[in-house]
């Protein structure tokens, strides 16, 4: 009995497969100066699969990506790397050596050129066709509308890269990545947090059209902190933790929770800190809002007590931040009451009444509203609170640099040095930074806004035992985020915003991650 035909991208998938390994990685290691960045590390990546890498911060998994690069150079007598049968020595890795075994890369930040059009970003990489010093523009379009075609990408050589939807745009990055080897045998393509800036429905036609890469026989190292995109796309996981290697295995069967566990080494329920007793009652009324109005806010009303982690969802637009930025006096309120402790939040464009009153505020966007990138840990820590080190008209920098040490052990910030500037730390690290600094204050209440937006599970989990070492001394937070799993595990309750309004109030007892999507999106009232 004959088999039935498959298709042709899948046929062509099953046969590049059994030919052997894209990649094989082969006890790898690479060390600075005293610190193992890398140890021994061996796993393998088949052509036509989907393979993520991944680890929190310090883990070693962007010390690899950079040796497959030949940016770094592995340790003299750390092991090699082999390109369907080329052996290299990781040692003798260059980035010659990467492009000639036909790797590609796309980063988070691909260097797109929004005001361009599709044409003029492929030809920012490979060139522009030329006649006698002319460019030869029906040609390059000519080459874009094949490319184009060949990678199913709904667009243009003539439109404009910013006027495509970001999923579009990202697949043109990767298009252009890849464009050398059409027509060769696969290369293996490293894309590292490719929907770090996607919303759901973007990623979602992104991961298709990777699907359908690899389903074309293309080896993929997919690098993402987001662990559910990864459980839904990958045929296999390689978790690293500290430089080692901890374990390869094949997605099927595994869980969101046992991946969590593999990454930060502790289970989902250590991650967030342990919650107060259930039966414990609400502590004393901290913070009370009443009919708060601006912007996309119609009218929010509630109350946070003692002790509580206060979550809010709602979608993009809802006026979720701009509630946190009302509170902290960094938006203008056009009716409406914020009271701390029955005293009478000062409003307006100046968030210094809040800071003085005991609020807190950490924002969406670390690197723009909530840092000082290119100065020292040290300083980024101390910013919050200079009169504390004012000593006259000079500062006390041994009392400075005291404190600054407390916070880096307290958190775990990695390097552990005052000096390390804010912008060369990982994304983790700077957000532990940012967080400590605002407890420090020890504040009565403190807003989060997206806080492990681009955090490793290891680093989340240092963020939330903070916080909850701080709740559990009266201190209480509201918590915005996109995450619903992450609110339905950190918070003691969440209120849902849809068109300004609050349309749903769920308690400890039913949160969960899909009650608070059905409340989200259907917009439905509820009281739970």
């Amino acid at each position: 009995m004959n088999s039935p035909a498959l298709p042709a991208d899948v046929e062509r998938a099953e046969r590049i497969t059994s030919s052997g390994p894209a990649l094989r990685i082969d006890r790898v290691s690479k060390t600075f100066g005293v610190s193992k960045a890398l140890d021994d590390v061996s796993f393998e990546v088949g052509h036509g699969e989907i393979h993520a890498l991944l680890g929190g911060n310090g883990s070693g998994k962007s010390t690899l990506i950079k040796i497959l690069a030949g940016v770094y150079r592995g340790d003299e007598d750390g092991g090699a790397l082999e390109f369907d049968g080329t052996r290299v020595e990781a040692h003798s890795m260059t980035p010659a050596i990467a492009r000639d075994n036909r790797l590609r890369f796309v980063h988070q930040n691909p260097g797109l050129f929004q005001d361009l059009t599709v044409a003029d970003n492929v030809a920012m990489r490979s060139g522009y066709p030329t006649r006698i010093g002319a460019i030869r523009k029906r040609a390059l379009h000519r080459h874009v509308a094949a490319l184009l075609d060949a990678f199913e990408i709904d667009a243009k050589p003539g439109d404009v890269l910013g006027d495509l939807r970001p999923a579009d745009q990202t697949m043109i990055a990767i298009a252009r990545a890849l464009e050398r080897s059409d027509g060769e045998p696969p290369s293996l393509l490293v894309l590292d947090e490719p929907t770090a800036s996607l919303p759901q429905g973007e990623v979602d036609v992104l991961l298709a059209a990777l699907r359908r890469r690899a389903h074309a026989g293309q080896g993929i190292i997919y690098v993402s902190h987001r662990i559910d995109e990864v459980m839904s796309i990958s045929d296999t996981v390689t978790v690293l933790r500290d430089g080692e290697h901890i374990v390869t295995r094949r997605a099927e069967g595994l869980t969101e929770a046992s991946l969590t566990e593999y990454i930060a080494g502790r289970s989902i329920e250590r991650l967030f800190g342990e919650r107060p007793d259930e039966t414990s009652a609400r502590g004393a009324t901290v913070l009370t809002v009443r009919e708060l109005a601006g912007g996309p806010l119609a009218n929010v009303s509630f109350d946070l007590h003692e002790g509580e982690i206060l979550g809010v969802a709602g979608l993009l637009g809802s006026g979720r931040t701009e509630l946190l930025r009302m509170i902290f006096g960094a938006m203008r309120a056009e009716r409406g009451e914020i009271r701390l402790r029955d005293a009478l939040v000062v409003g307006g464009l100046d968030p210094r009444p809040a800071m003085r009153q005991g609020i807190a505020y950490v924002p969406e966007d670390r690197a723009l509203d909530a840092s000082f990138p290119d100065l020292d840990v040290e300083t980024n820590l101390s910013m919050a609170q200079v009169g504390k080190y004012l000593r006259g008209v000079f500062m006390s920098t041994k009392a400075e640099r005291r404190d600054a040490l407390a916070s880096i052990d307290g958190f775990g910030i990695k390097p552990r040095s005052t000096s390390a500037v804010f912008s060369t730390l990982s994304g983790g690290n700077q957000q532990k930074v940012v967080v400590a600094r605002w407890l420090r204050r020890n504040p009565a209440v403190l807003l989060l806004d997206e806080p492990t937006q681009g955090v490793d599970v290891g680093a989340r989990a240092d963020i939330y035992s903070a916080i909850r070492s701080a709740t559990a001394q009266g201190m209480a937070v509201i918590l915005v985020s996109s995450d619903f799993e992450e609110l339905a595990h950190a918070c003691d309750r969440v209120i849902v915003i849809r068109d300004g309004a609050i349309t749903a109030e769920v308690l400890e007892h039913r949160l969960d991650r899909e009650i608070l999507t059905y409340l989200t999106y259907s917009g439905k009232e509820n009281e739970s």
